[in-house]
């Protein structure tokens, strides 16, 4: 079986099947394709080359080149493949930007699972794009396809003051939760008062830097960082901090890549619990992973998750000791202590 087969969903192969004819022998720029099998089903079709970009810092593979930047993507483009995002934010984004860099021959197939499609995608779509046709759906997948595009501006960030925390949020794209503040974050922040102190902290998986920003305002002299995988997280944070003038270090990054082992004496985390519409606990495993690397023995790494997902052994395994700091019917928040690493003369080593 090949890579294709294994990683390919149906709505993947109904927008390949769609493209079909327009694929082979041109160039073809992908986007949203975090699996990458577009862009190796593109290649496989017989695309010349593919452009691929995603949001998300280290997601999606197989394309011939991968750029930075949407714009660099788009310029030109007259294909693009699209994986449909759910939220409609994040697809009239998308939709701006391929209106406003493609070539004025620009065709759109923009695919997902029925279950997670929507009329108003419909709409956003054509707010961009003169004409918009619909595919017919099979296995539960249907693709819009769209052509010419409009003249449309793009997206400008938007900001909204959050009373009750007295805060700017500045969100971009189809960034988690907007400008407003979802109940997992207000219960984290509902537990800062019981934080340790910290001269170094990181708010993981940030969003729009909520976490971060009432970190630095909390300990004004510490180093706060906030960081994300993904684009349109990062842009909104630094809005967060541009709107409420805190010097905070905002970063793209899958995973904490950039940060040194020991590092930190405090981590936040509120991760998510879907990749695209699939529910997983894959991501959050790897963000505990991180977070135990960059904390310092001794460190701490907060964590705020929906209490049926039971995150607490897997914290004490991969993080350290963790204890259960406030709990209701929806949300628990934790504090794990991240141990000293073992070496080989370490009592505490029994191999």
């Amino acid at each position: 079986m090949s890579a294709l087969q294994i990683e390919a969903d149906a709505a993947d192969r109904l927008i390949l099947d769609e493209a079909a004819a327009l694929i082979s022998g041109n160039d073809v720029v992908v986007l949203g394709d975090s699996s990458g099998a577009l862009a190796q089903g593109a290649l496989a079709a017989g695309a010349t080359a593919v452009r691929a970009y995603s949001d998300t810092a280290g997601r999606g593979a197989s394309a011939s080149e991968r750029l930075e930047t949407s714009e660099d993507a788009l310029t030109g483009a007259h294909l693009v493949l699209l994986r449909l995002p759910k939220s409609l934010d994040a697809l009239d984004d998308f939709a701006r930007r391929i209106a406003a860099h493609a070539s004025p021959d620009v065709v759109v197939f923009a695919g997902g699972r029925l279950k997670y499609m929507t009329v108003g995608m419909n709409e956003v779509l054509r707010r961009s794009f003169g004409r918009l046709d619909i595919s017919l759906a099979r296995q539960k997948s249907r693709v819009l396809i769209a052509r010419s595009p409009l003249a449309v501006d793009l997206q400008q960030p938007r900001r909204a003051f959050q009373s009750d925390i007295d805060l700017w949020v500045g969100a971009t794209g189809g960034v988690f939760a907007g400008t407003s503040l979802d109940i997992g974050t207000r219960a984290m922040l509902a537990a800062f008062d019981k934080l340790p102190t910290y001269e170094t902290a990181i708010d993981l998986g940030c969003g729009t830097g909520i976490l971060a920003a009432q970190l630095k305002r909390a300990r004004p002299d510490a180093r706060v960082i906030a960081s994300d995988a993904s684009a349109a997280a990062v842009a909104s944070a630094r809005e967060t901090m541009t709107a409420n003038e805190l010097d905070v270090e905002v970063v793209q990054e899958a995973g904490l890549g950039s940060q040194p082992d020991a590092s930190a004496d405090l981590i936040v985390l509120n991760p998510p619990f879907h990749d695209g519409g699939a529910v997983t606990s894959d991501i959050a495993l790897e963000l505990f992973a991180a977070a135990a690397r960059v904390l310092r023995p001794g460190g701490e790494l907060w964590t705020v998750w929906n209490s049926h997902l039971a995150y607490k052994p897997a914290l004490t395994r991969l993080v350290g000791q963790t204890r259960e700091v406030s709990r209701n019917a929806k949300f628990t928040v934790t504090a794990s202590i991240a141990s000293r690493p073992s070496s080989p003369t370490d009592p505490g080593n029994k191999e």
